[in-house]
């Protein structure tokens, strides 16, 4: 069977081999735990907790602020010390609840669930968005808006996003590995909620053993199967993606379902299999520690609110100093000053090299070359996109499609000039895009 792919796209080192067979680890964690209100798009969180109060794992602290929101569960028990500002990944200062963590992980209670099979439509999305699950690759979109589309009998594929095309990451292949019957629990979970739909586990063919893996355990599964990908950087953006299993395409107007789809990462599908069928909220997730100046490249296992500093010290530290550290991927995750930033919903990797490239290489003039248009997989042209944002043209930047970049960093990859393109499109595009709301 042909792999499936789509047009654009690079091959970066992938890196991978420094931590993907390392096993998945427990990280309890001993100090501070600190919950931002927003850790997803849509409107932050509300606390219901105040200075003082005692809350237990599992215990709610904020609720949905509306309908695109998602509330924020204690992943450790402990007192609440305050709720005031505190920097994330993005740099950000956001309004988090602070819980001093007393190591006791005293718990709630969970219900037991109604089994899935007695369970409605309604039901199933309420206990999604009970769970304040979102989505886990980086974007953080509450999971039940997105499995709440205006027609559900028009969805006919339901993604499982398994190719974490991103290069260092390996969350997501140990996860398979290590939860593969969670994962395709999650699968059918979320095909109740949409009975003319097939489920798809795209895997990148790179993880022959998750392939092998997940088909064996969808074996006798009349609506499930297993397709490969070509191993090709960004395989797994959500346009790619969909373009490359079904061949319908998407731009930045429209959503996934639109075109008959959903679109889940690993981790969220596990989540939303745990929320239904054990009743329990999002409190965890599989964070990737790798680089080449990272001392033990591992795989933990970290409660949300965890600090960066305190798992970093429980991996080993870093060999020597490193001169770029990131939180997320290489393509697309944020650069970080300070280390002191807790664990989120949408946290995937700390990444820590000893060498920083991207600082060292000196910009220079656009010569022409149109390699940046052979590799954008949204067919724009990045070298005059980005050009009309230096130039703050706005209209421009829209007239020449600006608006359809996907922000996944192929076109300053390949540049042999060394322009900041995808820094420049993404800063006029988050201005476009503030205007827009604002209007």
């Amino acid at each position: 069977m042909a792999k499936l792919t789509f047009v654009g796209g690079i091959h970066p080192y992938d890196g991978k081999d420094l931590s993907k067979d390392r096993p998945i680890r427990n990280y309890v964690p001993k100090g501070e735990m600190v919950y931002p209100l927003s850790q997803h798009i849509g409107a932050p969180a509300q606390a219901i907790v105040a200075k003082g109060d005692r809350v237990l794992v599992g215990q709610k602290i904020a609720e949905a602020g509306g309908f695109v929101s998602a509330p924020v569960y204690a992943s450790a028990s402990g007192t609440v010390k305050g709720i005031e500002p505190r920097r994330v990944a993005s740099g950000d200062l956001v309004m988090s609840i602070l819980v001093d963590n007393d190591e006791l992980f005293e718990e709630v209670k969970i219900p037991q669930p109604k089994a899935v099979d007695e369970m409605t439509g309604e039901e199933i999305l309420a206990a999604i968005r009970e769970a304040g699950i979102v989505g886990m690759g980086g974007a953080g979109f509450p999971t039940h808006v997105k499995l709440a589309p205006k027609e559900p009998d028009k969805i006919d594929y339901v993604i499982a996003n398994c190719a974490e095309c991103e290069p260092y990451l390996t969350s997501d292949y140990r996860r398979m590995l290590e939860e593969s019957e969670r994962l395709v629990d999650g699968m059918r979970v979320i095909l109740r909620l949409f009975p003319n739909a097939r489920g798809v586990f795209a895997v990148e063919d790179n993880k022959p053993d998750c392939i092998a893996l997940l088909r064996k355990l969808t074996a006798g599964e009349s609506r499930i199967s297993v397709k490969a990908l070509v191993t090709k950087y960004p395989q797994g953006g959500e346009r790619s993606l969909i373009y490359a299993v079904t061949g319908r395409k998407i731009n930045s107007k429209m959503l996934p379902a639109d075109v008959g789809c959903v679109v889940n990462n690993v981790d969220t599908m596990v989540a939303v299999g745990r929320a239904v069928l054990e009743g329990r909220p999002l409190l965890e997730r599989i964070v990737t520690l790798t680089g080449d100046a990272m001392q033990e490249p591992c795989n933990y296992r970290v409660r949300i609110g965890t600090d960066y500093q305190e798992l970093l010290e429980a991996a080993g530290g870093f060999r020597g100093t490193p001169e770029k550290v990131i939180c997320g991927g290489p393509m697309m995750g944020n650069a970080l000053f300070d280390l002191h930033i807790p664990v989120t919903k949408t946290s995937t990797a700390l990444l820590a090299f000893s060498k920083d490239a991207v600082a060292a290489m000196e910009p220079g003039p656009c010569i022409k070359c149109g390699r940046c248009l052979e590799v954008c997989p949204g067919r724009i042209q990045p070298c005059v996109v980005a050009t009309c944002a230096e130039h703050f043209d706005e209209e421009a930047f829209e007239r020449n499609g600006g608006m359809e970049c996907c922000e996944c960093g192929c076109c300053s990859y390949i540049c042999p000039a060394g322009r900041h393109l995808t820094q420049s499109i993404k800063s006029m595009r988050k201005i476009l895009l503030a205007k827009k709301r604002k209007k």
